[in-house]
């Protein structure tokens, strides 16, 4: 029996990036609108081609020296003219990677990709179909699977196109977490997340989504059988198949999924802080894994570790505002009601780590988001983790949080965010 569960938890990781979506128990009607097309002459002189080291293509999250990506959310973003785009895939892209693409400000589409292949995405008769000829358009890519990732070996434009150079906003935004902040089970995952709603949603900052989670078959038996547990502890200890915890892994360029693993083993490369602008406000959701009977993390490792955690980005980073989010553990009924297991979920010890750097008043670069009362019982979804809604709530109120803290302008006015959310009633004469 057990190995019959083990086959069907591993069938589902293998199709993962082709799950079904079901948004109030009805499955999705086309949930994977923009397929690309593979490119069968990609060396042909129809083809300008720029190797990953352009200049012009600007790297969004982490990726290594060998332009494979890593973490949630990892992109590529440029300028270009003429009427076509093509993507060059390296060996060390996940096979059927989602990818979520647009042009210009159009909604979001998506494209499963695989390793050793070209797939165009733009041209005047393919995607968005809104090439305009001789005028400079906007290209975004953002791998959406967490734990997947791509290997770029290179940008095609027309023979008469190329690429443009596009300039970084001034502001940078680190969201670091576990599966609760990577859109884990949310529709799109990683371009679901509140961590993506918050910072793509303030629509003038880069950001870096440095959220671990990794697959791990626990022995333990649940009403539905095995479960499948993704989750990064802070403290630095193996946690559901993760083998280190936060405090090691935020300064490596890698997260902790199986194909770092086989790619780097023990020895992931460090992340060069001093190459990449410094981050001005960093956002902290982590614990929940620690929280976790089965990884026994005590009280006192937590806060240690947090504390090690803080310093070590206020070095990196002297300047960045630290935000702390408390943790939302769960709901549960009790007699006609819900409620949420606020005694979980090291409430006091986040609160005691923000005192420890307090020095009076707004002064302290460490500040404390109380995420109570934001969320309800089904705003979490059978997994354990947010809804969609549940992430635009947590986004909505952490947009607010840093516009009233921090002075941060609202400047996304018009394209999505959020993809596939227009959900509405057409019946109005009730």
């Amino acid at each position: 029996m057990r190995v019959l569960a083990l086959f069907s938890v591993l069938a589902s990781l293998a199709t993962i990036a082709q799950a079904t979506i079901f948004q109030n128990e009805q499955v999705r009607d086309d949930p994977y609108p923009g397929q690309a097309t593979i490119v069968t002459a990609a060396n042909s002189s129809a083809w300008r081609t720029y190797p990953p080291n352009a200049t012009e293509i600007s790297y969004k999250g982490r990726w290594d020296s060998r332009y494979i990506s890593w973490w949630s959310a990892p992109g590529i973003k440029f300028g270009f003219t003429g009427d076509n785009i093509a993507l060059s895939f390296g060996q060390y892209t996940s096979q059927g990677v989602l990818l979520a693409w647009r042009l210009d400000g159009q909604d979001w589409q998506f494209a499963n990709v695989t390793a050793n292949s070209t797939y165009q995405f733009v041209s005047a008769t393919l995607g968005a179909n809104l090439t305009q000829a001789g005028q400079m358009q906007t290209f975004e890519m953002r791998v959406t699977n967490w734990g997947y990732g791509v290997q770029l070996t290179g940008v095609k434009t027309s023979a008469n196109g190329g690429l443009v150079k596009l300039p970084n906003y001034s502001k940078t935004i680190e969201i670091i977490g576990d599966s609760l902040s990577s859109g884990y089970t949310a529709t799109y995952e990683g371009i679901s997340s509140w961590a993506w709603g918050f910072t793509e949603g303030l629509g003038n900052v880069e950001f870096s989504i440095t959220v671990g989670l990794s697959i791990f078959l626990a022995d333990i038996l649940f009403d539905n059988g095995w479960q499948a547990f993704p989750g990064i502890c802070l403290y630095d200890q193996e946690c559901f198949g993760n083998p280190r915890g936060q405090t090691y892994q935020w300064y490596r360029t890698s997260d902790t999924s199986g194909r770092a693993q086989q790619l780097y083993g023990d020895n992931p490369p460090e992340w060069n802080f001093a190459a990449h602008p410094a981050a001005d406000m960093v956002v902290i959701n982590i614990g929940t894994n620690d929280n976790n009977t089965a990884n026994n993390v005590s009280s006192t490792n937590y806060y240690n570790s947090y504390i090690e955690l803080i310093d070590g980005i206020h070095r990196v980073w002297p300047n960045a505002q630290i935000v702390l989010q408390s943790l939302w553990i769960g709901w549960s009924p009790v007699g006609n009601t819900y409620e949420q297991a606020l005694q979980l979920g090291f409430r006091q010890e986040i609160v005691d780590v923000v005192n420890h750097y307090a020095s009076g008043g707004d002064e302290s670069f460490v500040h404390y988001f109380n995420t109570t009362g934001i969320l309800q019982h089904n705003d979490n979804n059978p997994a354990y983790h947010p809804t969609d809604v549940g992430h635009i709530k947590v986004a909505s109120h952490m947009l607010q949080y840093a516009k009233l803290k921090f002075g941060y302008v609202f400047e996304a006015t018009g394209p999505e965010v959020q993809s596939h959310t227009l959900y509405w009633n057409d019946e109005q004469a009730y």
